[in-house]
């Protein structure tokens, strides 16, 4: 349980300040397609985004796990569930890390 209020208070704080450094510049003018791509090229921006990344997949797939062996147990079950939602967790970083240094390497 600590691993997932460790990640939920982290990424709070991650994500407030996500949430200010957006608010710096107008909200229309944040998502136009040159800003994005610079603040993807913006090394400890796009290193911010992949801490985010990493803490809400952990801190959503790991609550997952939880409430899925809340349903039901079984050591065979637990494993499966424990595995597949890993796996998950790590597919979906894979492929918004993929995204992110994709972008900030000027791939894109």
């Amino acid at each position: 349980m600590k691993i997932h209020y460790g990640t939920a208070l982290a990424a709070i704080a991650f994500v407030a300040i996500h949430i200010l450094m957006r608010m710096t510049s107008n909200f229309a003018e944040s998502l136009e397609y040159e800003n994005v791509i610079a603040n993807y090229q913006y090394l400890p921006y796009a290193g911010m985004l992949e801490v985010i990344l990493v803490l809400l997949s952990i801190h959503g797939f790991n609550g997952l796990r939880t409430i899925l062996i809340e349903l039901k147990q079984g050591r065979t079950y637990e494993k499966a569930v424990s595995y597949g939602c890993v796996a998950a967790m790590v597919a979906v970083i894979a492929y918004g890390s993929r995204t992110i240094f994709m972008t900030s390497m000027g791939m894109v």
